[in-house]
Order: structure tokens, then sequence, then C-alpha cells
């Protein structure tokens, strides 16, 4: 019974400590990744760059097996094993904590040069205040009055397919790092960043009430 009941103990801590790395979404990883994809898509050389995960971590002693059991002076083999596998996961927690999201799938790389290549052409579309960044992550048609006629068919379809684009990048962020259920945060953040970070001077954005506002 002696042997049993430090296996469960053991082994209640280990589930636990796996649990909580399956839940924790990293919100300072995912700025960190939305303001080097926001960057890239609108050209600037921001100072997002991935932070050093290596190295000096403190290593925890749960791999100290107790020196007597049943008074015998030998090592206990199965705390011994899994004081193993705890030293292993719970760096690898605090590691996840502190990573950056992988954005360097195909896919996401592939939506990134989609958005890049468009920007150009929405650039002069937000600055005359045609377009503004919605709430939701995505772009909208805020007042197009100021479009040539000749245009707004352009417009429209640079629209549709940049917001395809940014729900598809959002979707494969997560996807990317074994999270679709991040999703909803991650776009969240992104939200924040394109307008902190990727919107000019006078460009328009709204609120989280739907209000339009400039920058």
């Amino acid at each position: 019974m002696r042997r049993v009941l430090p296996f469960k103990l053991m082994f209640a801590v280990l589930l636990a400590a796996c649990v909580t790395v399956n839940v924790y979404f990293p919100a300072a990883a995912a700025q960190q990744a939305a303001d080097q994809i926001i960057d890239t898509v609108t050209g600037q050389s921001g100072s997002a760059s991935p932070q050093s995960n290596s190295g000096d971590k403190p290593r925890g002693s749960a791999t100290e097996p107790p020196r007597t059991f049943n008074g015998a002076e030998r090592p206990n083999v199965l705390l011994l094993a899994l004081g193993h596998a705890l030293e292993a996961l719970i760096p690898a927690a605090h590691a996840q904590a502190a990573a950056n999201l992988d954005i360097s799938t195909p896919e996401i790389r592939a939506v990134t040069q989609s958005m890049q290549g468009r920007f150009g052409q929405l650039e002069k579309y937000f600055a005359a205040g045609a377009l503004g960044l919605s709430a939701d992550g995505l772009i909208a048609e805020r007042d197009t009055s100021s479009v040539p006629l000749a245009e707004r068919a352009v417009v429209k379809r640079l629209v549709a397919e940049d917001n395809r684009d940014r729900a598809t990048l959002y979707a494969e962020i997560a996807k990317a790092n074994a999270h679709p259920e991040w999703e909803a945060d991650i776009r969240q953040i992104f939200a924040r960043r394109w307008v902190e970070r990727g919107a000019r001077p006078g460009w328009y954005y709204q609120d989280s009430s739907g209000a339009w506002k400039q920058k």
C-alpha cells in the first residue's frame, strides 16, 4: 500500500501540470507574433523579434529520490522515473508560457505574402477615409463616396480578399500552435495591434462600440 500512494500522488501532480499547459493562452507571445506579421504586411521595420527561451531557467529538484523506503537505503525506482518526467514537464510548461507562437508554417507565410502584396492598393483608400479597421480584426468600407465610381468595384474586391486572408490568418495561427480554440483570442490581439501598430495617423478605426474614430 505504501508503494501505491506515492504513485497516485505523483500522477495527480503530473496530470494537473499537463492540464495547466494545455489551457494557457500566451497573450504576450500572440502580440509579438501579431506585430511581426503586421510589420511584414505594412512594410514597417518594427522592433518585434523572437525572444530567446534558451538556457538559464532554474531546474527543479524533482529528480532527487528519497534515500530510504521502508527503512532501506535505496532509491524508489517508480518515484525516480516520475521525478524525471516532472523535471521534463515543468520547465516545458514555463517554456510554453514564454515561447513565441509558431507563425512559420507555409499557410501562414502564404497568407501574409498575399496581404503584403495587396496592402499597397488598400493604403490609399485607408488614407482617404474610404476604408477603416473594424473592431473584429477585419477591414470595412467606411465612406466610399470619395472613391471614383470606376474604382468602387475594385475596392469591394480588395476588401473581400483581404478579409478572407485575415480570417484565414487567425485560424491558421491557432491551428499551427495546436490550439484552434485560441482563434478568437488571436483575432482580438490582432484587431488591437492593427490599430496601434499598423494604422497610419489619420486612418479610421472602430472602437469597441463600433463607432468610427480617427487615429
